[in-house]
């Protein structure tokens, strides 16, 4: 089991061998082995998947903009899938900070904005709140920030 309470602050990038699959509209719009997770204290983990991992023909260019501290300037994505659309679903970082460079143009998908999400074939679990966009499994305990009332620890 993994605390998010022993994850650190600023936040880890890590490789990791687990199997990632996302799923919407009736397609796996990703699927890969060679992600990244990023880890940081009271977050579940979020996943960035190779863009070569992502089928292209479903993302588009969403409008939009944030900035994180650790990572830097982040880009949104919405999918397209048929006549379903789930806008601003993923976001990436095409020109990130020296310590995430490994993750430039790797994609994170919110499990909330998506049909499903899957880490070596376990449903995964949204964060609260939709803002971090974090993977909770059952190897993963909280109490996870992202829920009303969390804000302020």
């Amino acid at each position: 089991m993994e605390s998010v309470w022993d994850y650190p602050r600023p936040p880890r990038l890590e490789p990791t061998p687990k199997k990632v699959r996302v799923i919407f509209g009736g397609e796996t719009v990703a699927e890969s082995e060679g992600c990244y997770r990023v880890l940081e204290t009271s977050h579940p983990p979020v996943y960035y998947i190779p863009r070569e991992d992502v089928r292209e023909e479903f993302l588009v260019r969403a409008n939009g903009r944030s900035f994180c501290e650790f990572k830097g300037s982040a880009s949104y994505w919405s999918l397209k899938v048929g006549d379903r659309v789930s806008p601003n679903a993923g976001w990436s970082y095409e020109s990130p900070t020296r310590p995430f460079a490994p993750i430039r143009g790797f994609i994170a998908f919110y499990a909330s904005r998506v049909d499903e999400c899957y880490v070596d074939g376990e449903l995964v679990k949204a964060q609260p709140g939709d803002f971090y966009g974090g993977w909770i499994t059952s190897d993963i305990t909280g109490p996870f920030k992202g829920g009303a009332g969390t804000s302020g620890w």
